[in-house]
């Protein structure tokens, strides 16, 4: 077995394996602490030992035993330990694999924590990665990362919260922390500026993944169906946003047959069952705005007149002021890079110095014929850009703008 595919499967036990333990001791804290040393076992002994004949067995076995360990290990819990079965478990059926995940997602988004603490006890209790793998992912150090989350389980702990699979009313109070932290999941893994690679598929992935299984536990959330749809559009794109030299291709410039067309497909066909059948919120607007981009066959065929109309709606759902920054745009394409220019003037006292603000003005700039204007907030977005393959892009339209308007005089 190769060294991917053990860490698919464990990646795909890990959150297993931590439901067992979290339902039949009652901690989650300790229960993850204890499958998170048996996934480092784990990576240390496979690829040289080989898989064990039943994986899972192996994993709740190593967890058992660390989990015990620290119970025997701690003097205040001694009360405690006598509760615990000292004998080695039986591999006990993995009965609710589906509802441990569930649960164990619902526990880690949960709303008294903040949105990076969720994102990073998602990706460790039910993604299945180990604390250094998300600590690489976020370009963090592996014990910054490890204090994050241990702060993160002690709040959910001071909250009060249980492991268990959440109730009807529990799901309609958290469903929202959920999206959110799923939300910020993707696009951390679609674009996320705390990485030069611009690009971690493994994340985004895993979100959608996650996505899925929150739609299934309740299918008739159309805001969930409306997220599902969001990261399938987007991500269909992912296979032209960098060119084979490894550059940035922004929206407008890529190269549409290399589209993944069926997840393009989905995404639609999700959005359309979700329109209508609930109140309308931000997942379904952004989700409505992604399928009018992917519908159009090139850049030109645009209906910018529909994409702004939809932002109008985004704006008012959300009073987010990146948000009224995209309609700019739309604005700018719709009724000239004059009326654009003004949205930004209304928005930029909101967003100062937001490289994505200077962008957006440098773009309404150049169609309005002032290269000038352009180079400069092209340059100045480019210094504050923290991705390293926009940065670039921008740093090479500034150079063509000046190539183009001749040299300095």
């Amino acid at each position: 077995m190769t060294g991917q595919s053990i860490e698919d499967l464990l990646r795909d036990l890990a959150p297993r394996v931590l439901g067992l333990l979290g339902r039949r001791y009652g901690d989650f804290d300790g229960a993850d602490d204890a499958v998170q040393e048996a996934l480092v076992a784990a990576y240390q002994h496979w690829p040289a030992e080989g898989v064990p004949d039943n994986p899972r067995a192996w994993l709740l076995q190593t967890a058992t035993r660390r989990l015990i360990d620290g119970y025997r290990s701690d003097a205040a819990r001694r009360a405690r330990e006598e509760r615990v079965f000292v004998e080695e478990p039986a591999d006990e059926p993995d009965v609710a694999g589906d509802d441990d995940s569930l649960a164990l997602l619902f526990l880690a988004c949960h709303p008294s924590l903040t949105p990076s603490s969720a994102v990073a006890l998602t990706l460790r209790a039910v993604g299945g990665l180990t604390t250094a793998e998300i600590a690489e992912a976020f370009l963090a150090t592996e014990a910054t990362m490890a204090q994050r989350i241990s702060r993160a389980k002690a709040t959910i702990r001071r909250a009060g919260a249980r492991f268990a699979t959440p109730t009807p009313e529990e799901q309609v109070e958290r469903l929202p922390s959920v999206l959110r932290v799923l939300y910020l999941l993707f696009n951390e893994g679609y674009a996320g500026p705390s990485r030069d690679d611009g690009q971690r598929v493994e994340l985004s992935r895993e979100a959608i993944r996650l996505t899925r299984m929150v739609r299934g536990a309740v299918p008739d959330d159309a805001e969930t169906a409306g997220l599902l749809a969001l990261m399938l559009l987007v991500e269909a794109r992912r296979p032209a946003r960098v060119d084979e030299r490894g550059r940035f291709v922004p929206l407008a410039d890529q190269d549409r047959t290399r589209w993944d067309r069926a997840a393009v497909a989905e995404g639609v066909a999700v959005l359309d069952a979700a329109i209508g059948s609930g109140r309308v919120g931000e997942y379904q607007l952004q989700a409505a705005i992604a399928a009018v981009h992917d519908r159009a066959t090139d850049a030109a065929s645009t209906d910018w007149a529909h994409i702004s109309a939809l932002y109008e709606l985004l704006e008012r759902v959300t009073g987010n002021p990146v948000v009224t920054l995209n309609k700019a745009v739309a604005v700018g394409m719709v009724s000239g890079p004059a009326a654009g220019l003004a949205v930004v003037a209304e928005v930029e006292p909101r967003l100062p110095d937001h490289p994505r603000l200077l962008a957006v003005r440098a773009h309404l700039h150049e169609l309005e014929g002032d290269a000038d204007a352009a180079y400069a907030d092209l340059r100045a977005a480019a210094a504050l850009t923290t991705n390293r393959r926009e940065r670039d892009h921008l740093i090479t339209q500034a150079a063509r703008l000046r190539r183009d308007s001749g040299p300095d005089t």
